[in-house]
This record gives C-alpha cells, sequence and structure tokens, in this order.
C-alpha cells in the first residue's frame, strides 16, 4: 500500500467541487441532466439547450484562508450544439517567505487559474456527449507552470424514467511549463461512471458515483492506526477486515436529493473513502458527510453545500444561477 494518492500530481484545486450542488452530494455527483450549468461545466455532456443563456457563479470558502470559485456561462450554437465557458481560480492568500535557515524574507501569494471552453452535442433523444479544453496556469510564488487538460463525457438521458447515466474522462493532457525545469509532472488524470434515479412517484432521487476507475487499490497506511500487539507473541496484530468491500467503497460516492417540488431540495452525501483518510480513528465524527439545500427565488436558483472533512471543520459552498434569457 501507498500513502494518499494526493501529492502525485499538479493542479490538484481544480479537482475540489466548486458546485455547492456536487459537494453537498458526496463531492463528485455529475450524473443528472436537468439544466445545472454547474454539472455541466464538470460534465460536458450534460450541455443542452436548455442552458441557452445560463450564468453561474460559485465560492468556496475552503481551509486556511484558501478559496476557490468560478464564473460560468453558457450559450446554444446549434440545434444540437451547446457550448460553454468558465473561469476559475484557487487563491491562496498571502504566504510568509523564509530562507534554508528559517528567516523571514517577506511575502508572496499564490493562487491557481484556468479557463475551460466546452461542448456538448446531442446525438439523439437519449444520448450526449461532450469535451472541455482547459488551458490551467499556476503561480507559487516564483514558481509558474502551464497546462492543457482535455475532459471526455457521454451521458445517457431517460428522463420518461427519471433516469441518467454518464461517464467522464477527466485531465488527459500534459504540463507544458513545469515549476521545475527538467520535472514535469502529470495531471490528476481520472475515470468515473455514475447514475442517478428519480424512482416513480417518489420525492427523491439517489445518485452513486463510482470513481477513479483508472486505480483499484486506494488503500494506503495510516499513522493514525491503532497498533494492536498480541500480549504473548508481541507480534502486530494484522486488522481483520472486508478488504474486498473496503477496497470498492473507496471509490463510491453516494447522494440523495428530497424534491419538494421545484423550488426546494435538500441534498445529503456520503464519501467512504474521505472518511477513511481524514477522520480519527478514535473519534471520527461527522468526516465524509455532506449536505446542503436548493431553494429557487425569482429568477435565481441559489444552493449550499457542507462537506465536512475532518474535525478541523468543513467546507462551505455557495452557488448562484440566472439565466440572461428570462431579464429580457
Amino acid at each position: 500500500m501507498q500513502a494518499q494518492l494526493g501529492g502525485l500530481t499538479s493542479f490538484n484545486a481544480f479537482n475540489i467541487p466548486g458546485s455547492a450542488r456536487m459537494a453537498a452530494l458526496g463531492g463528485n455527483f455529475v450524473a443528472a441532466k436537468d439544466g445545472d450549468l454547474h454539472l455541466a461545466a464538470f460534465n460536458p455532456a450534460l450541455l443542452d439547450s436548455t442552458l441557452d443563456g445560463a450564468l453561474g457563479l460559485s465560492y468556496v470558502n475552503y481551509f486556511d484562508g484558501i478559496n476557490l470559485g468560478y464564473a460560468g456561462y453558457a450559450r446554444q450554437i446549434k440545434p444540437r450544439w451547446t457550448a460553454a465557458a468558465t473561469m476559475q481560480f484557487a487563491g491562496y492568500g498571502k504566504q510568509t517567505e523564509l530562507d534554508a535557515l528559517g528567516n523571514e524574507m517577506g511575502s508572496f501569494t499564490a493562487g491557481d487559474y484556468a479557463l475551460t471552453l466546452g461542448s456538448g452535442y446531442q446525438v439523439d433523444s437519449v444520448w450526449s456527449i461532450g469535451a472541455n479544453l482547459k488551458t490551467m496556469y499556476s503561480a507559487l510564488a516564483n514558481y509558474t507552470s502551464l497546462a492543457m487538460g482535455l475532459d471526455l463525457s457521454a451521458a445517457y438521458h431517460r428522463p420518461e424514467k427519471n433516469f441518467t447515466a454518464t461517464m467522464l474522462v477527466r485531465n488527459l493532457g500534459i504540463q507544458l511549463v513545469s515549476y521545475q525545469d527538467g520535472v514535469k509532472e502529470k495531471l490528476p488524470f481520472e475515470m468515473q461512471i455514475g447514475f442517478s434515479k428519480k424512482p416513480a412517484h417518489a420525492p427523491f432521487r439517489f445518485s452513486v458515483m463510482y470513481d477513479n476507475m483508472q486505480s483499484w487499490n486506494l488503500t494506503y497506511q495510516n499513522p493514525t492506526a491503532l497498533v494492536v500487539r498480541d500480549p504473548i507473541t508481541g507480534e502486530i496484530v494484522e486488522e481483520g477486515g472486508w478488504f474486498f468491500g473496503d477496497q470498492l467503497m473507496r471509490h463510491i460516492v453516494l447522494g440523495t436529493e428530497f424534491l419538494f417540488g421545484d423550488k426546494l431540495s435538500v441534498r445529503v452525501g456520503y464519501n467512504y473513502r474521505r472518511r477513511k483518510e481524514l477522520s480519527i480513528s478514535e473519534k471520527p465524527g461527522m468526516a465524509g458527510f455532506s449536505y446542503g439545500f436548493g431553494v429557487k427565488v425569482s429568477k435565481f436558483q441559489i444552493s449550499y453545500g457542507r462537506s465536512i472533512f475532518h474535525l478541523a471543520g468543513p467546507a462551505h459552498h455557495l452557488s448562484v444561477t440566472t439565466n440572461l434569457q428570462r431579464w429580457k
């Protein structure tokens, strides 16, 4: 087993869900084709004519002064084609600069930025495909990096069955300019599938996402795990458990939306891998759980999501959407 997957790739800030709806449903929800620009920004196969003129803004109050967000706009360009542009940012605030001996030399700022141009194509009444082309730039003090990435996706949508299934390949690409000469870093490549289903006459929709298809074993050595030794032999007692099930569940993200008409929805999610990696065994709390809501107010759709990572506190997500066509 290895350490966590984090740190092996660059531009990981853009994997943090900016959408409040995604965050509330476990952090990886992109399998509902219901005119949500915030989902379509991450899964371009969801772009369709219902998003013509949609404008979306999102903000994330993350940890330790980190702020993230984006602005996106969609426009139908042909009967079957819809395009979108999204500008993302991740600001890490002002940092103290130290020399090799720990002496303070001043301060610097750090941030990551990405411009995404996406397009969705409606193949027929149930199938759609899409692609995102991303230009990503990072400035960390005197170190800069530039990368190009590509997302590819497909969606199967049966509105009469209230069923949507999607497949998404994220961050195919290359680092064009590296932070250090001769040291190329990979982009956070990922493959995922998922579906959402609203049972007939039921006031809720549930979703299941399977992420990181490209790698089966997502376990790691937990430094906080209790070490149990046999009182007679002194040998370490291996932790028993549900090994196959544990590895499978590290790929699974579960979510449920409770629908109160078209004005209000309440959302809850569970991310098993997040709970296993970030909770403290003696006091796990609500790590891995998330919740939020969406409410329609006049011409605006407002969503809030609260993701609980660990005992240090949650992350707060706020998204707002409107359609400029309705303001004419």
